[in-house]
């Protein structure tokens, strides 16, 4: 048995491999409700049938202007709970495993009318608004719709949920001072409005079921922040009942000197550095769809999870061509098994 396809298990959470498939957005809602549809459904499935431990749904958001598009998933009302819940049945009977990506896309959700944000600080981008600055209330009423998303998230039958706190969107926004300038609670602590959203959604959320965050580890615009400063974000998010962090980087602005990696496995560090601070399981990606690099990461202990983004888009059996690469014996549905 490789370490790529090891059983993984942390509380409720039980998967039959270490692959998960990183949520990644389609912009394919048809009437602009929110709702996934027949795209949706033959999308996730067929990563289910290709052998993926974990599937991580896309970016789905708290409320209408909190997409990125207006042709985004959304989860605020619970007339959508049905259409998640028929996609998540049916990758269970494959075998694998489902969370919910839960957002808010703040200062870059493009269709809005009026976008909001911690401060009214414009992202960069002929696409993008001035936002209006929340009000100290109107935080508490995203906080809350957090949490009425992960209610619905739990009725849908998820196996875990994720919150998107990297890439420049509204919990990322409130935790870099690069975009969080205020001068009330919310900016002086620059984790209480994660934390408050990690609280809002636990109590909505089963005892056994982990809770995951995505995070940016580092910041590439000038005067962005750097690891260390992540490290004690998390550690207040881990406190507040964070149990997996998911590392990636970057998202908050155009890059100054420090600048992204483009080659495989440039973001493990990262994960390595948050896993050994905080002693937590983490979540690594980019560009890891080599099968000797996931195995490696698994193997040399960087991460407890790889996931797969791009290399999954093209090869909806990515983790049953993994397992041949290796040398194992894939878990291929018994329909295709003559195949392999």
């Amino acid at each position: 048995m490789t370490q790529l396809l090891n059983r993984f298990t942390l509380k409720g959470l039980e998967l039959k491999n270490r692959i998960v498939m990183a949520p990644m957005c389609q912009y394919s809602v048809t009437a602009k409700d929110g709702k996934p549809n027949d795209w949706h459904y033959t999308h996730y499935t067929s990563r289910a049938v290709g052998g993926a431990g974990l599937i991580l749904v896309e970016m789905t958001d708290v409320e209408p202007d909190g997409r990125i598009t207006d042709f985004d998933l959304g989860i605020w009302s619970d007339e959508h709970i049905p259409a998640f819940a028929k996609i998540i049945d049916a990758c269970h009977a494959y075998g694998a495993k489902v969370g919910i990506q839960i957002a808010h896309a703040g200062r870059k959700a493009e269709d809005a009318i009026q976008p909001v944000a911690p401060s009214p600080i414009r992202f960069e981008g002929s696409q993008y608004k001035q936002p209006k600055e929340l009000t100290f209330d109107e935080v508490g009423a995203i906080v809350q719709k957090f949490g009425e998303a992960a209610r619905r998230a739990v009725q849908a039958g998820v196996d875990t949920i994720e919150l998107h706190g990297a890439h420049g969107y509204l919990i990322h926004q409130f935790q870099s001072p690069l975009t969080n300038q205020r001068t009330d609670a919310y900016g002086q602590d620059l984790a209480k409005f994660g934390v408050e959203v990690i609280q809002a959604v636990k109590r909505e959320m089963p005892i056994t079921m982990p809770l995951l965050i995505r995070i940016s580890a580092v910041e590439y615009a000038e005067g962005g922040y750097g690891i260390d400063h992540m490290i004690e974000i998390c550690r207040q998010y881990q406190q507040a009942g964070v149990d997996i962090f998911h590392v990636s980087s970057g998202g908050e602005g155009v890059p100054g000197a420090r600048r992204p990696g483009n080659y495989p496995g440039y973001q493990v560090p990262f994960a390595r550095a948050i896993k050994e601070a905080l002693n937590v399981p983490v979540i690594a990606v980019g560009m890891l769809e080599d099968p000797q690099l996931a195995e490696s990461v698994i193997g040399n202990q960087d991460a407890d999870l790889v996931a797969i983004a791009r290399g999954m888009l093209r090869d909806p059996y990515w983790a049953i061509h993994a397992a041949q690469a290796l040398g194992a014996k894939p878990e291929a549905p018994q329909q295709y098994a003559r195949a392999f």
